[in-house]
């Protein structure tokens, strides 16, 4: 199993994975229930630069030469940069504004969405992706990881707090309350 930086080309997958990670709520960034746009939104996105769901931000799982699996990570302090393009495009081509409360903030890396190929899952391929976050970012590059877990969802809460991560607080999203979460280094 390989873990690695996304490229330009993968754009397609990274979608599939990446919706399934946040359909719901990509349905109410662009007030349609409809997966294929949902999909097309997130597509046009993730194969451009310099925004929140970019290509450039997304690490691969690669399995026998096949993506199984992708993870969007980036700066929290950059939030409101690489939500600008998302906000353009949303209204280019939904003609809906968009302004979601904050989901991070700086002082960490924010995991927005971790997608495992639904073939794959139940084989620890998400605690393995998240072990790989952990050592990038908190142990090699000395940075918090942050994330939010819906308080719904006791299983993804009971991985991330046996992997190590904390409860920091609570945060908004799209009008939902969701726990926010944090992995620092120990001194």
């Amino acid at each position: 199993m390989l873990i690695r930086k996304a490229k330009r080309e993968e754009s397609k997958i990274i979608a599939s994975y990446i919706f399934l990670a946040m359909e719901e709520i990509s349905y109410q960034f662009i007030g349609e229930n409809s997966a294929e746009k949902a999909l097309q939104f997130l597509h046009s996105l993730i194969e451009e630069t310099n925004n929140q769901y970019s290509y450039e931000n997304c690490w691969l799982v690669e399995f026998e030469n096949e993506i199984i699996a992708a993870a969007l990570v980036y700066d929290g302090s950059k939030l409101h940069e690489l939500r600008e393009p998302v906000a353009r495009q949303i209204q280019a081509m939904f003609n809906r504004p968009f302004n979601p409360e904050d989901e991070t903030q700086a002082g960490e890396y924010y995991i927005d969405c971790v997608g495992v190929n639904p073939n794959q899952q139940g084989k620890g391929i998400g605690s393995k992706i998240f072990q790989f976050l952990i050592d990038e970012y908190v142990y090699k590059r000395n940075e918090t990881l942050g994330l939010l877990v819906d308080c719904n969802n006791p299983n993804a809460k009971r991985l991330y707090l046996k992997l190590g991560f904390e409860v920091v607080g609570e945060k908004t999203l799209v009008g939902k309350k969701l726990e926010h979460l944090q992995f620092k280094k120990k001194n």
